[in-house]
């Protein structure tokens, strides 16, 4: 198979030369729409002229995060869903970050977008060049139309305009200039192209089947989707790894719903966790309801082990079912290479936060106990008052699935939602600079992606610099 670098792929698509489509995997397609239907891709840019083109406002339906947290789960999962009913991940998505693409590649042929002053006045009601040059940045981006571009005053029509910024970069959607706005705005157009060129580069080879019926996770915008009929039926605020403990990118099946649960700590957490925790306090295992276990399920008395040692253990530690559990009261079954999962938490205050990457891996689930009803749509008896009858019992229980679900977690830091909006979130892993620091092959397989059969990543350059 031919490959083509990303930075031509740009190139040849404005001059009209064919470009290879994504590949299949095992006779199904991998993104089942590469081309793109009229009315999911926006009109494709005019060629590169001396004076920008007058560009229209598409309407705007953000579907992001980092709104101010309502007070409960269900209002904020309520809120989420509000903003928006496309997936960020579908059969399109492949075919619609090319098109983000072709876009930003258009704005930088025409000079991308201006910087503004990092000491720059920019809230409600202010006035003068600085204003106007953020008027002109907006709409650039048509986050604001071309008619509004003339004027210098901070009125109504710019903070919607910054409204719609806002919510496309993750940001809450306050209408003034934060630093961390300012810091977005002049972010160059060639780092938002190798934002999109990784997240197109990270879909090639994905092993994923679209089904009726599946879960997503987009890690660095933080939320999970339930998508039924080829519509979100679900979103809700998720936490996912920290930046030293990453949560994967992978695909797999959900299997099963655990009710009340136990935790098995893994390995790396007893060793660099659990050792300084009985070193410091030789009473927290049992103030944590942990129990140690042998090769057998035998239980071992904590004080006849030395916590001073540093040898890898030869035992497992084991959470009791309980609101003290780390899993929470439900755990979403999801076997995988990585051994993480998506689960409840006992410390549900932190999904109240904007920063949500706190986890040592797994995906913990703002109001999961309805993820875990819509998973469990079809088998009788376990809708939501099922499911809290079931936790309210204290006793463990395991809901075999009928039928596996899809699930995929990936890492889209660049995207096209199917109005034509284009979305941004950080690179919290450093996993586009991966790409184009340690080579593409690797960054993919770490990545949890898998390389089609006669595409050698080595050949892909994403240097758009």
């Amino acid at each position: 198979m031919r490959t083509v670098p990303l930075a031509g792929l740009i190139l040849a698509v404005m001059t009209g030369m064919a470009v290879a489509e994504p590949p299949q995997v095992a006779g199904q397609p991998v993104l089942l729409n590469p081309g793109a239907s009229p009315a999911a891709v926006p009109n494709r840019p005019a060629p590169p002229s001396a004076k920008p083109a007058q560009r229209s406002v598409k309407a705007v339906k953000p579907a992001n995060t980092a709104r101010k947290a309502p007070s409960t789960p269900e209002t904020r999962s309520a809120a989420l869903l509000a903003l928006s009913s496309d997936p960020v991940f579908d059969e399109g998505t492949y075919a619609r970050i090319k098109e983000a693409l072709l876009s930003y590649a258009d704005i930088q042929v025409r000079g991308g977008w201006p910087s503004l002053p990092a000491d720059a006045k920019l809230t409600p009601g202010a006035s003068g060049p600085d204003v106007a040059l953020l008027r002109r940045r907006l709409v650039i981006t048509e986050d604001m139309p071309v008619a509004q571009e003339t004027g210098d005053a901070y009125d109504a029509d710019v903070i919607e305009g910054v409204k719609r910024f806002q919510l496309r970069h993750g940001l809450e959607a306050t209408g003034s200039v934060s630093a961390q706005t300012l810091k977005a705005l002049n972010v160059p157009v060639a780092a938002r192209l190798k934002q999109l060129e990784a997240s197109l580069e990270r879909l090639l080879g994905m092993d994923f089947v679209f089904a009726e019926r599946y879960v997503v996770v987009n890690i660095p915008a933080a939320f999970v989707e339930a998508v039924g009929g080829d519509k979100v039926q679900r979103r809700y605020r998720v936490i996912v790894g920290k930046v030293d403990k990453p949560s994967p990118t992978l695909t797999a099946y959900i299997t099963a719903i655990n009710l009340n649960p136990t935790w098995t700590v893994p390995l790396s957490i007893t060793k660099n966790e659990i050792f300084a925790h009985m070193r410091r306090d030789p009473s927290y295992l049992n103030r944590m309801h942990m129990r140690v276990l042998g090769a057998h399920d035998e239980e071992i008395d904590p004080q006849s082990i030395d916590w001073s040692s540093g040898h890898s253990p030869n035992f497992t530690v084991r959470q009791d079912s309980g609101t003290w559990n780390a899993l929470g009261n439900l755990k979403i079954d999801m076997p995988n290479p990585y051994s993480v999962y998506m689960h409840d938490t006992d410390a549900r205050r932190l999904f109240e936060n904007d920063y949500r990457f706190d986890s040592h891996g797994c995906t913990r689930v703002d109001n999961v106990r309805d993820l875990a009803a819509w998973i469990l749509e079809d088998v009788p008896g376990w809708n939501r008052a099922g499911i809290d009858a079931g936790i309210a019992t204290g006793e463990r229980k395991i809901i075999n699935l009928p039928h596996k679900m899809p699930v995929a977690w990936v890492y889209l830091t660049g995207w096209m939602r199917r109005d034509g909006v284009i979305e941004f979130r950080n690179d919290v892993y450093a996993h586009d600079e991966a790409l184009d620091r340690a080579g593409l092959d690797e960054a993919a397989r770490a990545g949890g992606f898998v390389a089609p059969l006669g595409h050698d990543l080595k050949q892909v350059s994403i240097d758009n610099r």
